[in-house]
């Protein structure tokens, strides 16, 4: 045996080295920006009033994918965070929308409500990029997520996270739950007496959101050693003043440039340019200005949802016998009481095939499909309202219209180990978490089937 101990050194010490080598290509902190409601026209159309340090700089120096879409439909700030940070659609990590109806009360639940914690990522089924950093560095990455909004927040973060920050709507201040560590407590406490409210009468600004990002990664000294660390931060690209919104739309595109290019700058100064990786895209989704489509004679209409929903009853009833088969509907979504239908002994495939024939015959209704979702947190069938058509639910007043536009984005890697360059190619957005992993050489999330981008 210890004629061998000489060569199981050197190969121990090859493999060392070779660790080594391996790791010295990863960056030291990895910004993930996500810009709610982010547009390529608009960022276009805006580009000539941009600085050097901003939209300019990411555009020009970083590697840029110009055709980015999600990989479901619809889209929301919650299901797209959830699929950029996990690398998969709501199917795995069941963030299907911001909130969805508990089946087991029938009453809407927020996507990071927790009985326990009041605010937590628990809901999320699956593993994050920023999660996967903290296993394969045994704890000693460090990941925060700064946000307006808690779902935002909580989302990017992930759940090993140390610490979620956002901004409470009741008092204006930045706020988390005791979900995350202990120690950051003290921390925000100390923030918070030192930095006035972040918003701006009723709303927050990009500017305070990034103050906050940039103190957080001086403060715990994010970047500064040779494991990678994680910032996530969620920006806003969403316009206000309805009546004015060309005005309105210069306004936020020249603000959003601004504040990149101080995070840009503080970071790259903080830990230095060629160790940070930024990649920046959007929440691919927009709220569309209410229009008046009759006024100009394209075709529209009002789809009542809970009007629908009883009508399918009453067809269901007079096919299997009296009850109440639809148990209530929410947002686009009908749900039926499977365990009535199961006591009935009446096949739950042939009351979904029969309920879409129905449905599909009702003005305004596109199309019909079975949820491909988890039943928790999803209905039993979702209808596709026609583009130009409003939905409306009479009972809580909800409504929304259809579009089936695309709304085209970027997604954009700046800094450490990607060269300058455009590509044209579609991809989807639920492809930067696994090639995130591979810049930090892990794995990718638990649940991620998609490709690397490169």
């Amino acid at each position: 045996m210890n004629r061998y101990l000489p060569l199981l050194i050197l190969v121990a010490m090859c493999s060392q080295k070779m660790d080594a080598q391996t790791l010295s290509g990863a960056p030291k902190l990895v910004v993930n920006i996500t810009i709610d409601q982010l547009r390529n026209d608009y960022i276009e159309h805006f580009a000539p009033l941009y600085g050097d340090e901003g939209f300019r700089k990411l555009l020009t120096e970083g590697c840029v994918y110009e055709s980015a879409s999600y990989p479901f439909s619809p889209v929301d700030r919650s299901s797209a965070i959830a699929s950029i940070v996990t690398g998969t659609t709501p199917y795995y990590n069941n963030i299907i929308s911001q909130k969805w109806l508990d089946r087991s009360t029938l009453r809407p639940v927020y996507c990071v409500d927790d009985p326990q914690y009041v605010s937590s990522p628990q809901r999320m089924a699956t593993s994050t990029v920023s999660d996967e950093m903290k296993v394969a560095s045994n704890g000693a990455s460090i990941v925060f997520a700064i946000a307006a909004d808690r779902d935002a927040a909580i989302l990017s973060a992930g759940h090993a996270a140390d610490g979620a920050f956002w901004i409470d709507p009741h008092t204006g201040n930045w706020t988390s739950s005791p979900y995350f560590s202990q120690g950051i407590r003290k921390w925000l406490s100390n923030y918070r007496s030192a930095n006035p409210k972040p918003t701006e009468g009723k709303e927050v600004s990009n500017d305070a959101i990034a103050r906050m990002a940039i103190n957080c990664a001086t403060e715990k000294a994010m970047g500064h050693d040779d494991v990678t660390d994680y910032l996530a931060i969620t920006l806003s690209a969403e316009g206000k003043d309805e009546q004015n919104w060309r005005t309105e739309m210069e306004k936020v595109y020249r603000g959003l440039d601004h504040t990149l290019a101080t995070l840009i700058a503080e970071l790259q100064k903080n830990v230095g340019k060629d160790n940070v990786l930024f990649v920046v895209t959007s929440t691919g989704y927009t709220k569309d200005q209410p229009v008046d489509y009759a006024r100009y004679r394209i075709p529209t209409g009002t789809f009542y949802i809970n009007r629908t929903a009883n009508l399918l009853n009453i067809y269901l009833g007079a096919i299997y016998g009296q009850g109440q088969y639809v148990m209530t509907c929410f947002h686009n979504e009908i749900y039926l009481d499977r365990k009535l239908i199961e006591n009935k002994r009446v096949s739950f495939e042939d009351v979904i095939s029969r309920s879409k024939d129905f449905l599909v015959q009702i003005s305004g209704v596109r199309g019909v499909q079975q949820s491909p979702y988890s039943p928790s947190v999803s209905g039993d069938l979702i209808i596709e309202v026609a583009p130009g058509w409003k939905l409306l639910n009479e009972d809580n007043q909800e409504t929304f219209t259809a579009r089936a536009a695309f709304v085209p984005f970027p997604i954009i890697f700046f800094g450490a180990g990607f060269k300058p360059q455009r590509i044209n190619s579609p991809v989807t957005a639920d492809r930067i978490a696994p090639t995130l992993a591979k810049s930090i050489q892990i794995r990718a999330p638990n649940a991620c089937k998609a490709a690397p981008l490169q």
